[in-house]
């Protein structure tokens, strides 16, 4: 694995894919400043989105209100917090509608971090589209570490930012689902949405 840092937004961006933000530390109130953060009760459970002056840096979904705040101080460490400002706010609605309707992406800044190939990692799950899904073994070929299909599958694990990087379109080599940190059964429901087609989503609000 390569040197700790962040993932560059430039490098094999889709189309109108917004930047992801390359500096910054991991404890809030260091370079990437003030944590901001707001949680939303979804029909897949609690939902955390969290981020600093660079975008977000977390996306959480668990039962607990409680646990979910508690794990995202856990992550960053003590420094300033501050839950529900507007861009919190936002964040939080769109994640959300991302949720109900998951072909609507998620077309938002991101202050991701992690090793150098856990980024490469990441960013080849952006590429997979709504409704499609790649093995652990095709997307370590597609990043050119054939044999690396268990460290992808790591990567996945320690993603900090489900749905803004599509970690739950990533399977088995026999297709089955594989694990997920937000649970199986949430893995498959996002699945399940988004291989509806189009028509069926449209319209639905925001959970």
């Amino acid at each position: 694995m390569g040197k700790s840092g962040f993932m560059k937004g430039n490098s094999a961006r889709k189309p109108g894919e917004r930047p992801v933000a390359s500096a910054g530390k991991d404890r809030s109130g260091e370079k990437g400043g003030p944590i901001r953060f707001a949680v939303a009760r979804t029909d897949l459970g609690w939902v955390l989105v969290a981020g600093t002056v660079r975008g977000l840096c977390a996306i959480d979904i668990g039962d607990s209100r409680t646990a979910l705040i508690d794990g995202l101080k856990a992550r960053f460490g003590r420094g300033e917090y501050s839950e529900g400002d507007p861009d919190s706010v936002r964040w939080i609605r769109r994640v959300t509608a991302s949720i109900v309707s998951p072909r609507r992406g998620l077309d938002l800044p991101l202050d991701l971090r992690g090793t150098a190939f856990q980024r490469r990692v990441w960013q080849e799950l952006r590429r997979i589209p709504a409704g499609a899904t790649a093995s652990y073994g095709e997307v370590a070929r597609r990043i050119g570490k054939p044999r690396s299909a268990r460290a992808v599958a790591r990567a996945c694990a320690t993603n900090p930012l489900p749905l803004a990087v599509p970690c739950h379109r990533v399977v088995r080599c026999d297709g089955k689902l594989g694990g997920y940190r937000g649970g199986v059964e949430r893995k498959r429901a996002l699945l399940e949405r988004e291989a509806r087609p189009p028509s069926m989503s449209a319209g639905r609000g925001s959970a």
